[in-house]
């Protein structure tokens, strides 16, 4: 009986001294920080995906410490939150904010509490998320065919957010961002917008099953 409690002690002193806990952890603060400390709004995907990412990581950290095991639960919903998120980060820099260096305004003269939030949400979360999802097992065990239904979401969120301004064209933030927004070029090109996203984000998911398959392959006998 004795033995058996030291061993379970072990384990669980190990777990605590496991990376890939407090690299989750770290996901988990950093998306909270970010959540807590600025003015956020469910009308914006940034803040649906990290909320989502408290909710899996947070999980996943509390799932670690019951089992004293090295896991993650679900590991087709963990690659489906890897690719929301990287939606986040590459539609901030790239359309959002044109691909324009994100670290100057952290050291700058403005609100760095909410230029450091921002940076969390966009940057941080996205990218760690990526790490966990390219470094702690398992691998190699999410299906190609996952990829259309990670889809269903963040397309989802775009008609979703037609459907409300045109219902409610009153609505406090009718279109959250701008290639949603029909008022000068027409709902012809906001179409056009979501199928260039949908291409973009078919190849995005199609790369991160990829690099899991390809940072893990099998090794040739």
């Amino acid at each position: 009986m004795r033995g058996t409690v030291i061993r379970g002690g072990a384990a669980g002193m190990a777990i605590w001294l496991r990376p890939e806990l407090w690299l989750r952890v770290v996901i988990v603060v950093a998306a909270a920080f970010g959540l807590s400390f600025r003015d956020n709004s469910l009308t914006y995907y940034t803040v649906q995906s990290n909320l989502i990412a408290v909710a899996y990581f947070g999980w996943a950290i509390w799932r670690m410490i019951g089992t004293k095991k090295v896991m993650s639960p679900s590991p087709r919903l963990r690659g489906a939150v890897v690719f929301w998120l990287a939606i986040t980060g590459l539609v901030a820099h790239f359309l959002l904010n044109n691909g324009a260096n994100p670290l100057p305004p952290l050291f700058g003269d403005g609100d760095l509490i909410h230029e450091w939030c921002v940076f969390c949400l966009h940057y941080v979360v996205p990218v760690l998320a990526l790490v966990d999802w390219l470094t702690v097992r398992p691998h190699r065990v999410v299906p190609w065919t996952n990829v259309p239904f990670w889809l269903l979401y963040p397309l989802g969120y775009g008609a979703f957010a037609e459907f409300r301004a045109f219902v409610y064209p009153d609505y406090p933030v009718p279109y959250p961002y701008f290639f949603l927004d029909p008022t000068e070029n027409g709902y012809g090109w906001v179409a056009q917008q979501f199928g260039i996203l949908a291409i973009e984000f078919a190849v995005l998911a199609v790369i991160i099953v990829g690099l899991d398959r390809l940072v893990h392959r099998k090794p040739k006998r």
